[in-house]
């Protein structure tokens, strides 16, 4: 399997990287992931890497990008933080993604059962885990269907508030990055969110003004 060079990468349009999420997943559901050879992936990666994708993700084990997409090696910027939440470093990376390295779409992926979400729902306390779980606080303020049981045992409420939370970060994205958010309104990327389903496999994609 080929990796992406610069000129592949440069006709990839921001449709186009979407597509390829969206098809990557349909292999990985159907357990037809694409016949790599690592190792050449790797020799063929090592003069520069010119990846399609940016996305962001929970440190969840079970909620790999690369396996998730079915994307070899320099594929994607991957960028993996409890609760899949937004601060000044990440908007960097994006920044530095996107803005140099040409990344064609930024994808922020919750998912189910999220730990961080529960947490968060729970209201733990501790540490430094303290100041990372507030940045999710909105998203549970922002659930207001949810009448009783308003906690991590709750599964429709946490899976709610997992889906209000990548939403808002998706908000965060444009509202507190300019560069992105110029990006995205000249068409050279797009800005999506989706939810990961942890006991099937399948990602469910937002639009990218959801």
């Amino acid at each position: 399997m080929w990796v992406h060079t610069k000129e592949s990468q440069e006709k990839i349009t921001p449709q186009k990287a979407l597509e390829y999420l969206k098809v990557g997943n349909e292999r990985f559901l159907n357990n037809l992931k694409l016949d790599r050879n690592l190792l050449t992936q790797v020799n063929q990666t090592s003069d520069g890497q010119f990846p399609f994708a940016t996305i962001l993700s929970c440190i969840d084990s079970r909620t790999s990008a690369e396996l998730i997409f079915d994307q070899g090696l320099g594929d994607i910027f991957s960028i993996r933080i409890a609760g899949n939440i937004i601060n000044e470093d990440i908007l960097g990376s994006m920044e530095y993604s996107c803005g140099i390295e040409n990344s064609k779409i930024i994808m922020v992926l919750g998912h189910t059962k999220c730990g961080a979400i529960i947490s968060a729902c729970n209201n733990i306390k501790t540490g430094h885990l303290t100041g990372l779980l507030s940045k999710i606080s909105p998203a549970i303020d922002k659930e207001v269907t949810t009448k009783v049981d308003r906690t991590g045992r709750n599964h429709t409420f946490v899976t709610n508030v997992c889906i209000l939370n990548a939403t808002l970060m998706l908000k965060n994205i444009r509202e507190q990055s300019q560069i992105l958010n110029n990006l995205e309104k000249e068409g050279r990327i797009l800005i999506v969110g989706g939810l990961y389903d942890i006991e099937s496999g399948e990602v469910t994609f937002f639009d990218s003004q959801y």
